[in-house]
């Protein structure tokens, strides 16, 4: 596939403009544009052996095993038979192979289904059923209802009214909601055949790419040009809906499709303990070489002094010349030998357990959202543990904190405000959900889900106030909703955003009743009379304007431009008339950014007839341009859009989710930072802040940075860190005379005793990230607790995230919900999307998946606290017993003779990582616990070791390799001490190295099965049948393969034989095995015992409070959110990214499907100081000791300070 791709590369770099004729495919064929086959499978059946081969041993282990088995096949340097490192290599082999076969089967069944798909083709003046893999480019194709496009294609016609059809772009965004698309006017009549066979016209458009919102093209024909844009082509992936059929023209084929373009690899991302494991790797490798050499070393001394007596009746082997030789051989030998320190089922076994811990987040009730009926997912097994060291968040604001879903609030109309209620004595009430809302039922056309408190407005618009008609027939015009009516008087609204349906409805519900539209009207209901306004152009929004407008003829035939957006944008183009009334406004605007609303600037302005035909015609001739054509167009709505008459404001509430601050709150007191990156005003981010409890009034110092030049965004950044540092100098100079609590830990008290936040927003960001400023702005950020980006770009999103990740070397995590969070998250190394209201782009993208921001605080402080935690304790295990098992062969050559014999049966060898050991370790992996999933989030303090990596580093894989290393010394004297005194039974002596290697590999496997039930934190059914049973399966393959029978079978393979009868019976053997096993473990214990004792963690004291509250549910506090006004501005920011303007104006009216609106959480409570509680929350973390020490005070020392606490 991915030579197929990069053929198709090739040919795309090459060609500059796309010429496609229709119903000419000998003329097509001169280009040698791609056919129409998909091809996504990797492998065939010839070339699935070499190639998975191929990529398995690209691996460093699996080269790192072939090169071991290789030696092993050299007589001369090999004391190991090959099938102790081919028996586990070709069980790692067989599995993943047998995994990438399957994947790769389904894919290839994938593609033979869709490559099989039937198709409507014209070809020689008939519709003839062709396979898609058989459709060329510039064949006309026919489409039916609820059929997939087969290729790109070119709208023609339909079996709607002027050209339209409606498809759904699932497979292309993951938005399910139908979008129109209209053919040219010229083709919309092509519906029947002979006028489709005559059709020959030719189109010259841009090369194959992968932008799915953009398409540059001109159709020529009759002489003529006509300009062709993105919503005249139906993408391949997409489903036609509620269209009979209709008909179009393949312009790009299979993969030069968008959808083949974009369906690049995914950028593969490595957990930290990956990259440390690569480190290990090649430490305990070179330790390898060095125990390699000490005993190659070893053996050409011993050969030169000791092996030279042995020669008369043990003679070298003619290729062993001498005792240099004979080490260099020796030293390939116990490379061969002692491998096991890398073992290959460890590969396998953090695999195994990853893709666990996926199933445990994914099968997670407690992070199911029962109103949407969306699970928790997983969507990689690769990161997890990684989850339990995130030391940054990064977040969008619209539809992550915040619910997306817009309440029409209040509004300011001609210098008057709308939306707040008065008692008697004129004193605002606050509205709750006992309000009585207004009665609309004197408008037949109402949405009953409306609520308004008002009803001074509701008079306003009944006495006929000119200024609040025109506000609410702008609102019922300037707008690109799409409206269907499915029975009398039940309209159904499908907008873009929820922005823009909010405000639809509360126009409709005011009696300006949005009702219809075709490609050349608009047709309102106002106050019961029906109105159509022609419809002359779209303006439409995007990213840098920040604004939409519409310009329409109204029934008398006036002229007319509406436009809504951003107050600062038309602030800027109103008239000099209306400068009072946009004092006033600003000053409404700054109340309702108080209270976090959503804002957005309305205009209007009068159009000269004869001004308007002549921008009309340079409108018309922009929009035929292949090149630069949006600058031009952007230029055009610039001129007009200017002498804008004020007429007043909107505000829209965007409602906090269920349990934000709180979540916040939590994951504060877990010592992660959290980074707000969203699109909206500075005044409305700093608000929603403030409602998050992010930013408090008793913050010491909330920075903002707004600098228009790079020099002054130069200084506030400087002048603010200075501050910051000399606060801190002079608070820490004042409290010289303090306890030593917080002595060590700059980073708490700095969190603690002053605590700052940074709000900056685009425009200066975008100098703050230039590489003269980037150390400032990162250091000013860190120092501070909240740090807010507003007016972001998607691409600043990214580069805040790369800078973190770059400089500070901390695990990001970065979560959103809409398109424009797609860049953070996968520059991020974790990614989690919220399937929000912006459909499921940022979830297609993510690592990870679910419905509510709140479930991020269960998914870092359980799910991947407890991966970590399990992760580590896997690993060290796993390299102790791997160094207990493998340096008893170190030991044994200092008696061999350095002759690379092995202590154990070679049987013994191959099973003891993959059926002896591995069991009991995966079960501690899978299940184990330090403690409960309530403590883990009532304790968030328990999540620090995993940002601080205390857990598996480098000092304790030291630790763990120091302790192997002790255990396989015991493991080799012991028995070989006692061995040497030691008599059977009937008096003779235990000369026998087979049952040495018994006594020593029985002591193995009971001592490393020992340690892991002491090691084991959280016992299950499956720890007892894992361990049990595998010292049970260990018995009964040892007495099986050391049996008479299996010897007269296979003499040469089994060696061993009646070993284990012989010796096992035998009370001395068992004696040496008990003192062995005794002798290995309590020095670890005692070790563990004293640490918990004189030295204890927070963990430990949680788990003992744990256990002596067992029969306690835990008290759950509540973080409650305090609610804050404020006299910061605020600002509306449109949540889509592109309108629908274009597509409307030339007819692309939406069919609106029925949407099941969400029931909003209920408010959050409020209640008592939030500070309060947060210090109420970190006094409880850290005077645990206290609270243990009364409950075991007598017999239980480990509750010591939190200084003690810190050092360990």
């Amino acid at each position: 596939m991915e030579a197929t791709q990069a053929c198709a590369c090739d040919k795309l770099t090459q060609e500059k403009e796309r010429h496609v004729r229709a119903n000419a495919r000998d003329y097509n064929d001169k280009f040698s544009y791609g056919d129409n086959l998909i091809r996504t499978s990797k492998y065939n059946i010839f070339t699935f052996l070499p190639i998975n081969m191929f990529e398995q041993f690209q691996r460093v282990a699996n080269a790192y095993f072939l090169v071991l088995l290789i030696l092993q096949l050299i007589p001369e340097i090999s004391s190991l038979s090959w099938f102790t490192t081919i028996v586990p290599l070709v069980l790692v082999l067989v599995i993943t192979a047998v995994k990438d076969a399957t994947d790769d089967y389904f894919r290839h069944k994938s593609d033979q289904q869709v490559n099989n798909r039937q198709s409507q083709v014209l070809i020689k003046g008939s519709l003839q059923s062709e396979k898609w893999m058989n459709v060329r480019v510039g064949d006309i194709i026919k489409l039916e209802n609820n059929q997939f496009v087969a290729a790109d294609i070119l709208l023609l016609s339909s079996s709607e009214p002027y050209g339209l059809c409606y498809v759904e772009t699932a497979e292309l965004d993951g938005e399910t909601n139908l979008k129109v698309r209209q053919a040219l006017a010229i083709t919309s009549d092509l519906g029947d055949i002979s006028k489709l066979m005559d059709f020959d016209g030719e189109v010259i458009c841009e090369p194959p790419n992968n932008k799915l919102d953009k398409f540059i093209g001109t159709l020529y024909w009759r002489d003529n040009k006509y300009p062709l844009d993105n919503e005249k082509l139906l993408l391949r992936g997409c489903v036609l809906r509620n269209t009979e059929w209709c008909f179009g023209m393949v312009i790009f084929a299979g993969l030069q499709t968008k959808l083949m373009q974009n369906s690049g690899s995914t950028k593969f991302k490595r957990t930290s303990i990956d990259k440390l494991m690569n480190t290990l790797v090649l430490w305990i490798f070179a330790f390898l070489i060095c125990m390699g050499v000490i005993l190659a070393i070893g053996n050409t001394i011993w050969e030169s002094r000791v092996g030279r007596n042995f020669q008369v009746f043990l003679l070298w082997n003619e290729i062993q010349s001498s005792a240099v030789f004979s080490g260099f051989l020796t030293f390939w030998s116990y490379i061969i030998i002692l491998n096991t320190v890398v073992p290959i089922s460890l590969y396998v076994s953090v695999e195994v357990l990853r893709l666990c811990h996926s199933y445990f987040i994914n099968w997670d009730r407690k992070m199911y959202h029962s109103q949407t009926d969306t699970a928790a997912e997983a969507r990689t097994t690769t990161l997890n543990e990684e989850l339990g060291q995130v030391e940054f968040i990064f977040s969008d604001k619209t539809g992550t904190l915040t619910q997306n879903i817009m309440v029409f609030s209040k509004c300011s109309i001609n210098g008057h405000t709308y939306g707040d209620v008065y008692d008697e004595f004129d004193h605002k009430v606050e509205i709750t959900e006992k309000t009585a809302c207004l009665d609309f039922s004197f408008n037949p056309l109402r949405d009953r889900t409306f609520k308004f408190y008002d009803d001074s407005l509701v008079e306003a618009v009944k006495l006929e106030d000119p200024a609040v008609q025109e506000f609410f027939r702008l609102l019922a015009l300037c707008h690109t909703v799409m409206s269907e009516e499915k029975r009398e008087g039940h309209l159904v609204y499908q907008a873009q955003s929820p922005d823009e349906g909010a405000l639809v409805t509360a126009a409709r519900n005011f009696g300006f009743v949005f009702r219809a539209r075709t490609p050349e009207t608009i047709t309102l209901c106002e106050m019961g009379r029906a109105v159509t306004y022609q419809l002359l152009a779209i303006l439409d929004f995007n990213n840098v304007r920040k604004r939409m407008s519409v310009i329409v003829r109204n029934p008398q035939g006036h002229i007319k431009l509406y436009s809504k957006g951003a107050d600062t944008i038309i602030f800027d183009r109103l008239d000099s008339s209306s400068e009072d009334l946009m004092y006033t406004t600003s000053e409404h605007l700054s109340e309702f950014a108080g209270e976090g609303l959503r804002t957005l600037a309305l205009a209007y302005k009068d159009l000269d007839e004869n001004y308007f035909e002549v921008w009309m015609k340079k409108f018309l001739f922009a929009s035929t341009i292949i090149e630069n054509r949006e600058d031009l167009l952007a230029a055009l709505y610039e001129e007009i859009e200017q002498g804008l008459k004020l007429l007043g404001a909107t505000a829209i509430e965007d409602k906090l989710q269920e349990g934000v601050p709180e979540t916040i709150a939590c994951l504060n007191l877990a010592d992660i930072k959290i980074w707000v990156l969203t699109g909206d005003k500075l005044e409305t981010a700093m608000n929603i802040g403030y409602s998050c409890n992010m930013l408090r009034d008793d913050m010491n110092e909330v920075f903002v940075i707004s600098g228009l030049t790079l020099l002054e965004v130069q200084q506030q950044l400087r002048s603010a860190k200075e501050q910051i540092l000399s606060l801190s100098r002079v608070s820490s100079a004042g409290d010289v005379g303090r306890t030593d609590m917080f002595a060590d830990d700059s980073v708490f008290e700095e969190t603690i005793i002053a605590e700052y936040a940074l709000v900056i927003n685009g425009h200066s960001l975008a100098y703050a990230l230039e590489p003269q400023l980037e150390h400032i702005l990162l250091d000013l950020a860190c120092l501070c607790k909240t740090v807010i980006c507003c007016r972001v770009t998607p691409m600043q999103k990214a580069q805040v995230v790369e800078l973190v990740k770059r400089h500070k070397r901390a695990v990001t995590l970065a979560i959103g919900d809409g398109a424009n969070d797609v860049s953070m998250i996968k520059t991020a190394q974790i990614g989690v999307g919220i399937s929000g209201q912006e459909g499921m782009q940022a979830v297609l993208a993510s690592d990870y998946s679910f419905a509510q921001f709140r479930y991020l605080q269960r998914l870092l402080l359980v799910h991947g606290r407890w991966s970590y935690f399990r992760m580590c304790n896997f690993l060290r295990y796993f390299f102790y017993k791997n160094f207990a098992f493998t340096l008893v062969h170190f030991w044994y050559g200092f008696f061999c003779g350095f002759s690379a014999q092995t202590v154990y049966d070679q049987w013994f060898i191959t099973l003891f990582n993959i059926v002896y050991t591995s069991l009991p370790v995966l079960a501690m992996g899978l299940f184990d616990q330090d403690v409960n999933h309530q403590n883990s989030l009532r304790y968030p303090s328990l999540y620090k070791p995993g940002q601080q990596n205390l857990l598996f580093n480098k000092r304790q894989f030291f630790l763990c390799t120091l302790q192997g290393m002790g255990t396989s010394f015991l493991l080799f004297f012991i028995p070989y001490g006692a061995f040497s005194v030691m008599a059977k039974e009937d008096g003779s002596q235990f000369s026998d190295q087979q049952v040495f290697a018994v006594t020593i590999a029985t002591s193995l496997v009971i001592v490393v099965s020992v340690q892991i039930g002491l090691d084991t934190h959280y016992w299950t059914a499956v720890n007892h049948l894992f361990i049990w049973g595998s010292l049970t399966v260990y018995f009964v393959i040892l007495f099986a393969m050391q049996s008479n029978g299996i010897f007269g079978i296979f003499t040469s393979n089994f060696p061993f034989i009646g070993t284990a009868r012989n010796s096992l019976p035998e009370k001395s053997v068992w004696l040496v095995i008990l003192l062995t096993t005794v002798v290995c473990v309590v020095p670890g214990l005692a070790v563990s015992f004293l640490r918990v004792d004189l030295f204890p963690t927070l963990t430990d004291k949680v788990r003992h409070l744990q256990q002596s509250r067992k029969r306690q549910r835990p008290q759950e506090q509540n973080l409650r959110r305090v609610r804050r006004t404020s006299s910061r501005r605020s600002a509306y920011a449109f949540s889509h990214q592109q309108g629908y303007g274009e597509l409307i104006t030339s007819g692309k009216n939406m069919r609106a499907s029925t949407v099941s609106s969400a029931r909003s959480p209920q408010r959050t409570p409020r209640g008592s100081n939030w500070v309060e509680n947060m210090l109420k929350r970190k006094n409880e973390v850290s005077c645990m000791s206290d609270e243990s020490a009364g409950a075991q005070e007598s017999t239980d020392r480990a509750m010591r300070t939190p200084k003690q606490q810190h050092t360990d």
